[in-house]
């Protein structure tokens, strides 16, 4: 048996990166959990998730606007908010907080 331990603050960039860490936490499929680090990025213009399963996503630090289709305006998420995406629940990230960094805890089940 292995334990394994971390900290979800850890290695955060000290500027923008041109892309998002994701991190790979723990996987157990059907259940993966992610660290996903954000530094002013947003999803493509025209793009949109459609996950085959749930994720239930807390932001842990920064903040961000989420656009879930056939709403009409982005929901705020700030350090503490969570959502529930059910699966394909169309959903694209419209901005994301980069000094600090954004920090987000996606579990996938």
């Amino acid at each position: 048996m292995v334990v394994k331990a971390g900290n979800l603050y850890r290695d955060l960039p000290a500027r923008p990166l041109d892309a998002e860490i994701v991190d790979r936490l723990l996987e157990r499929l059907p259940l993966r959990i992610e660290r996903i680090v954000s530094t002013g990025q947003a999803t493509r213009d025209g793009e949109w998730y459609d996950q085959d399963g749930d994720e239930w996503v807390l932001l842990f630090a920064g903040s961000a606007r989420l656009r879930v289709e056939g709403e009409d305006a982005d929901r705020e998420l700030h350090a503490g908010d969570w959502i529930l995406l059910p699966a394909h629940c169309r959903h694209r990230v419209t901005w994301t907080q980069s000094d600090p960094a954004t920090v987000w805890l996606a579990v996938h089940f």
